[in-house]
């Protein structure tokens, strides 16, 4: 176990924070809570004493609470040092600190100033730590003096709440200085997920697609965004829609991290983000904190339209197509459950609604390989089988009459029901097998290990299952399919399946953990 490892686990931990803002109040809390002293400062002298109170007052209500006592309150305190560093007196009062963390604006020329001004007063086995969430690690050490003890120590906003930080080394960052920032995550209570330095680290990599996609699938007049919302969140279980999401984010972040990481890739077709966003953005249509964005916040309360009324049945027969016999049987007992009548020939009756069930495919395509009239055809999302929301999708031609009476009988026992229009992959299909593309190519690219990968997501994003957790759960060979058939129908890049994800699927094992076989979907 190197010196530096050692000395994080030990309890006379210095910690320097330069950056009083959010981001440093947030781990000086969890700092002085863990016992580690914290020395603050800020290039704006009231700024650290500042947020010395605001730590102060968070303590406080903690035991208020009893989850701290008197005397733990008072030794936190304690340890939470106010100093007068800064760019125009120096750092001197660093001199001692084991690690300093640097938690500046997010400037190239203003994080090399402060580096400069840290090494001209620490010692030289201290370690000197970015919270940069969008610069390259390497780029922030190129102007160190040690650019080997230089790494990224990146937290989320809240500290205290979002339980996990980034550890990232740059091109030539020592090992023992990751292993050793690694060891004080753990002591401060935090899950720490270790990432190369590439654009977007891993989080805001990994959660490209929820937003991207989503506003695609909107632009291309599938679907309204309140639909892809409520679709995400009842149907495949995620806690808030990409749209709710970008409005609690705000344009002004979530639309600068999206073209930021789209360059830095040079144009990767996966990462592109639509003109959505930057056309409400133009608006200054940025979300919660302006009033509204993809939704309005009258008195600060999101305002979602009301969801679509459920027709009146009519008494057409329902045929179901070709397709996964336990999709089939659950569309035909569904219909039977909801009094409905059923067509079990071989070819329907020309009175019929025709029910489809493709993966990655569109209503239209599944009628003209079938043989079907596309007037009379519906496609059904059976992604997450007939569990939540329902999805059911059109052609262009589609008759009201077997479009309502469908939608009559998928709402038959008190399921929501969203109707959209012709698209490749409805949106959950759309939008899930994009997520597990992307985390499929973060573990491909060796950005992070498949289990940092999924704990990074499911912290940090608060997704239901990491995405090759997720991806294993629907099953391998199935987002293959839809990518492939997105693919094919659309002609775009940004569905071409990760390589990661091609292997394990042809290969019929688990793509977060790949000794694991799974069952063919």
């Amino acid at each position: 176990m190197s010196d530096l490892v050692m000395r994080m686990q030990a309890g006379d931990t210095t910690l320097g924070i330069v950056g009083a803002g959010i981001m440093g109040r947030g781990i000086a809390q969890i700092a002085v809570e863990a016992g580690v002293t914290v020395l603050l400062a800020d290039a704006r002298p009231q700024a650290a004493g500042e947020a010395r109170e605001f730590v102060a007052g968070m303590l406080r209500r903690k035991a208020d609470k009893g989850t701290l006592t008197a005397e733990q309150l008072e030794a936190a305190l304690a340890r939470l040092v106010v100093t007068d560093a800064g760019p125009d007196t120096g750092y001197g009062a660093f001199a001692g600190c084991h690690v300093v963390v640097e938690a500046v604006a997010e400037r190239l020329e203003i994080k090399h100033a402060v580096l400069a001004g840290l090494e001209a007063a620490v010692s030289d086995d201290c370690i000197v730590a970015t919270n940069t969430s969008s610069l390259s690690v390497t780029a922030i050490a190129a102007a160190a003096r040690r650019p080997q003890r230089v790494a990224g120590f990146h937290f989320f906003n809240p500290v205290p709440l979002m339980r996990i930080v980034e550890v990232i080394g740059g091109t030539v960052t020592d090992d023992a200085v990751v292993e050793a920032l690694i060891t004080l995550a753990g002591r401060l209570g935090h899950r720490p997920v270790r990432a190369t330095d590439t654009p977007g680290f891993l989080v805001n990599h990994a959660g490209r697609a929820f937003g991207t996609e989503a506003v695609r699938i909107v632009s291309e007049g599938v679907a309204s965004v309140a639909d892809v919302d409520r679709v995400m969140v009842e149907a495949a279980g995620f806690r808030m829609g990409p749209f709710q999401l970008l409005d609690l984010t705000g344009l002004d972040v979530s639309h600068a991290v999206m073209e930021s990481i789209y360059h830095q890739y040079y144009q990767e077709p996966r990462y592109r983000p639509g003109y959505l966003t930057a056309q409400r953005l133009a608006a200054g249509l940025l979300g919660r904190k302006s009033g509204e964005g993809f939704y309005r916040y009258p008195d600060g309360v999101q305002a979602m339209p009301p969801d679509a009324v459920v027709p009146a049945a009519g008494g057409l027969p329902v045929w179901v197509g070709a397709g996964d016999p336990v999709d089939r049987e659950a569309v035909r007992a569904m219909v039977q459950a909801a009094g409905g009548a059923l067509e079990s020939g071989d070819r329907p009756s020309a009175q019929a609604v025709c029910v489809v069930m493709p993966y990655g495919d569109d209503a239209t395509s599944c009628a003209l390989v079938q043989g079907l009239d596309p007037a009379r055809v519906v496609a059904v999302d059976m992604l997450f089988g007939l569990r939540g929301r329902r999805t059911m999708m059109l052609t262009p031609l589609t008759d009201a009459a077997c479009r309502d009476q469908m939608h009559a009988l998928l709402a038959a026992d008190g399921s929501a029901v969203t109707v959209i229009e012709d698209s490749p992959g409805f949106i959950a299909q759309r939008m899930v097998a994009a997520i597990v593309n992307v985390g499929c190519e973060i573990a491909q690219q060796k950005v992070a290990t498949p289990d940092d990968i999924n704990s990074a997501v499911e912290l940090g994003l608060g997704y239901p299952r990491g995405p090759l957790r997720l991806g294993d759960a629907v099953g391998p060979q199935r987002v293959l399919r839809i990518l492939e058939a997105m693919q094919a129908r659309t002609g775009d890049m940004r569905y071409r399946p990760s390589l990661w994800l091609r292997r394990r699927a042809g290969l019929g094992v688990s793509l977060a953990t790949p000794a694991t076989p799974l069952r063919a979907a």
